[in-house]
């Protein structure tokens, strides 16, 4: 498999890579009823590389889509909004679907993405030499449990971004539908501990290790360079080695719907990284940034 071929333009700061997904949504009634739909993008890496994009900085997405209409649909989605595209076509597997009832407490989900292209990433999809000049390399946990390839590409990313001089960023983003909860949980207690920067949810830890509170989630995840448990709309703390965990409170919004959000949060921190702003300022610029999407039905908040 040949490694994906970034478009001619100066090198992207962050390079985001995880599948993304053709997005159907239905118009003003449940899944089941709806007469009609809303078609977009959904894609938690994807999203992180446009709300960079949207801060002011250059950003890839690196991934498989199927050669087909829903890959130029999302192709064509990203590159609008001036994403840089290291993909690779197949001919042979589908881009993925994903099908979603939103609510404001939570959404129902339903994908259909066993055998996408996406699944077949494997190791030296993004070798060192690819990311070379690049500072940050960005996944999450959606991705090894796409297939057994791609957690061998991840653990080897995590090698590779090293190798190349990048930062490693590692959102836990943990999805129940893709792989069971034992094999979730080693996973991703290994992939967070070794990333650079780890973002997590304090209700997701809780639900997979059992770690009920900040404090208890850093005495789990000890070797993690920067931890920040976000914890929903009452705010997010940073542990960072040698200093004192910084708390920042949750801006009060009206919320529409909350998918996406984590996204957008990362996205503002790491913007944030980049201009080397304080740990604080890097939390309250993950939550402007959660901020504007909690507001809307879409994973991304609309081009200005």
């Amino acid at each position: 498999m040949s490694s994906p071929v970034p478009q001619n333009s100066p090198a992207p700061e962050v390079v985001c890579i995880g599948e993304s997904m053709v997005l159907i949504t239905p118009v003003a009634s449940r899944l089941a009823e709806a007469e009609t739909a809303a078609i977009g993008h959904a894609g938690a890496e994807a999203n992180v590389a446009v709300g960079l994009v949207a801060a002011g900085h250059r950003a890839a997405w690196a991934s498989r889509l199927g050669d087909d209409p829903l890959g130029d649909r999302l192709s064509s989605e990203l590159e609008r909004r001036r994403v840089q595209l290291w993909v690779e076509r197949d001919a042979t597997a589908p881009t993925g679907m994903m099908f979603k009832d939103p609510g404001i407490e939570s959404s129902d989900v339903y994908y259909y993405r066993r055998g996408s292209a996406a699944s077949a990433m494997a190791p030296g999809f993004l070798s060192a030499e690819r990311l070379a000049g690049v500072r940050i390399v960005h996944t999450t946990g959606i991705t090894p449990a796409l297939s057994p390839t791609c957690l061998d590409m991840v653990d080897q990313l995590f090698a590779d971004a090293r190798a190349a001089g990048a930062t490693v960023s590692f959102d836990v983003n943990d999805r129940r539908p893709l792989w069971s909860r034992e094999h979730a949980a080693a996973t991703l207690a290994r992939l967070a501990d070794a990333a650079d920067i780890t973002f997590v949810g304090r209700d997701e830890a809780e639900r997979i290790w059992g770690t009920a509170t900040p404090d208890e989630i850093r005495a789990f995840l000890p070797s993690c360079a920067l931890l920040v448990v976000k914890d929903g709309d009452v705010g997010a703390t940073a542990f960072a080695h040698g200093a004192d965990p910084v708390f920042v409170a949750a801006p009060r919004v009206e919320v529409v719907e909350p998918v996406g959000a984590g996204d957008a949060f990362a996205s503002g921190f790491l913007a944030a990284t980049l201009e080397e702003r304080s740990i604080g300022e890097r939390l309250s610029a993950g939550h402007a940034a959660a901020a504007r999407v909690l507001v809307t039905h879409a994973d991304m908040p609309p081009i200005d």
